[in-house]
């Protein structure tokens, strides 16, 4: 019985061959050759009350972070978005008002990136909201990164601060009043902006070893890179990109930013591997947080020293 989400996961891969020249179930997206580019295929799932909560979030900000983060899976793979397929399960008090609201809200980022809804289904639902979105995306043959070229002595980068996403949706769940600096965590908690632009010039530099988002914080994300490369990792924790308002949030509250930053998830940087010049190769910032290791074991680092730390991100199950 499989018991997990990667197990489960696993079980399902065993039952599914994937073609010759395509890549299936365990990166970002699916990679499908395709006159002489690949096409790149994904999808996610949001669950009311699992993903988001509809008293905490307006239907426009819903319909921005739906679209969001699947186009974050283009962006992980270096590719360019082309289309996507929205499916929705709506409960009797959302399918007037709250979901012409949500569309609104997938527009409005859709385009932005000039990305097309090019079709998908709805349906009732009891009681809560599920909302299924499917994207579709391009890059040339054989460019897309993955999760599997991660190499012994490579850097770990990331492309921005990590924990914001977290302290938003903590200071939600906890009705912390409006201030500047409330408003502007819960923003990035309600509206992650895809590294699109980021994931192509990462992509064209051809030194990357390996790429993926981040959702479910670095604790956990980091571990399907080393997995699916065969190596491990030192992360040095001091070197974690942290905002300047998740540091004063954290000061006031008492929050730890370190387990907001590892752990908390959905802040849709790219994670990535490459040489140390490769912030050299590109025109924005890349913050070094660790190096590929050959041990694969993930060993946490404090100025140095070898420190203990067993939390991890957020479990789909």
């Amino acid at each position: 019985m499989a018991k997990g989400e990667f197990s489960l996961i696993d079980f399902i891969s065993t039952h599914f061959k994937v073609p010759e020249g395509m890549v299936g179930i365990g990166d970002d997206c699916a990679i499908i050759p395709s006159y002489g580019e690949d096409t790149l295929v994904s999808t996610d799932m949001l669950l009311e009350g699992i993903h988001f909560l509809r008293t905490k979030a307006s239907p426009e900000d819903i319909g921005w972070k739906a679209a969001a983060v699947n186009l974050s899976d283009i962006a992980a793979m270096g590719g360019v978005p082309t289309a996507t397929f929205l499916s929705m399960a709506l409960p009797a008090d959302a399918q007037g008002e709250w979901a012409e609201r949500f569309i609104v809200g997938y527009a409005e980022i859709s385009r932005l990136y000039n990305v097309p809804l090019l079709g998908g289904d709805t349906t009732s639902s009891l009681r809560d909201i599920a909302i299924n979105v499917g994207v579709k995306g391009r890059c040339p043959q054989g460019k897309a990164i993955g999760r599997n070229g991660a190499k012994v002595g490579e850097t770990i980068f990331v492309t921005g601060p990590l924990g914001d996403s977290g302290a938003g949706l903590k200071a939600i769940l906890e009705q912390l009043p409006s201030t500047p600096l409330v408003d502007h965590l819960i923003g990035k908690h309600l509206r992650p902006t895809p590294r699109l632009a980021e994931g192509v010039a990462l992509r064209q530099t051809e030194r990357v070893g390996a790429m993926m988002d981040i959702s479910d914080g670095i604790a956990s994300d980091l571990r399907h890179i080393l997995r699916c490369s065969g190596v491990g990792a030192t992360i040095e924790l001091s070197s974690l990109p942290l905002s300047e308002e998740l540091r004063q949030m954290c000061t006031l509250h008492d929050w730890n930013p370190t387990d907001l930053a590892l752990t908390a998830g959905e802040d849709y940087e790219l994670l990535l591997t490459g040489p140390d010049n490769l912030p050299e190769l590109v025109e924005f910032p890349l913050h070094p947080i660790g190096t590929i290791t050959e041990d694969r074991e993930l060993c946490w680092m404090h100025n140095g020293r070898k420190v203990r730390y067993n939390k991890k991100g957020f479990s789909h199950f």
